[in-house]
């Protein structure tokens, strides 16, 4: 047990809950059950590759609130079946409607998740912080099995703040009843969790598990959760 720390602040997508894994197993069934071919997309493989793009850039829009969540919904795949000449509204709702109902349902984790969860849960207090809709994390944290292990559990559409604003993790040390310097924040992103963390005097962890090279440091870096129960 590491004594500087008491409170451990996760991030669910990419961290805890394996969000391409999860996504892909969504989007290929969408594709298969609507039988997106009839359309002219020659593959699935051809439409998750564009869709990647995409979505990510109307994520990006939606976090500098250029895009209300409505349209980031609905707009991702109204673009992304525009690149394939199909101009269908219709369509486009009725996608965005299955994969908003079908992808929080979904309950893959990475790797060690629950083992490591259960080591840290008996010897700190774990807390989640995560930017997203707040009917979907919920059903996500719920029907993975991860809600019983956090004691206080932050969605931005609730707090009003997305990572890496200061205003959320202020938020959650100040509910959570911690000091920045008894805190870590461990997280995939760069730019939300490590950045965002620092910029409050919590330490962070970086978890790359693509073993990505990046200019920022993190207070530490893994590739795997189960190394934080020899970190901690």
């Amino acid at each position: 047990m590491n004594k500087k720390y008491k409170h451990l602040f996760f991030d669910l997508d990419h961290t805890l809950w394996d969000f391409e894994t999860n996504s892909t197993t969504v989007l290929k069934g969408i594709y298969e059950e609507m039988d997106l071919g009839q359309y002219g997309i020659p593959s699935f493989e051809v439409f998750h590759q564009t869709y990647l793009p995409i979505n990510g850039q109307y994520w990006a829009r939606y976090h500098n609130q250029l895009l209300p969540k409505e349209d980031l919904r609905v707009g991702r795949f109204s673009e992304t079946l525009r690149r394939f000449r199909i101009d269908d509204v219709v369509l486009a709702r009725t996608i965005a409607h299955y994969y908003t109902e079908r992808s929080p349902l979904q309950t893959a984790l990475f790797p060690d998740a629950i083992e490591t969860l259960d080591y840290l849960s008996a010897k700190y207090e774990l807390h989640l912080i995560t930017n997203g809709f707040a009917e979907i994390q919920d059903v996500k944290i719920r029907n993975s099995g991860l809600e019983k292990y956090f004691r206080h559990i932050f969605v931005s559409e609730k707090v009003g703040h997305q990572k890496p604003d200061q205003r959320i993790f202020l938020h959650a040390l100040e509910t959570a009843g911690a000091t920045a310097e008894e805190s870590l924040m461990i997280g995939d992103n760069m730019q939300t969790d490590i950045v965002g963390a620092k910029s409050v005097g919590m330490d962070q962890v970086f978890f790359n598990p693509n073993k990505n090279r990046n200019r920022e440091k993190a207070t530490y870096e893994i590739a795997e959760l189960k190394e934080l129960m020899s970190l901690l």
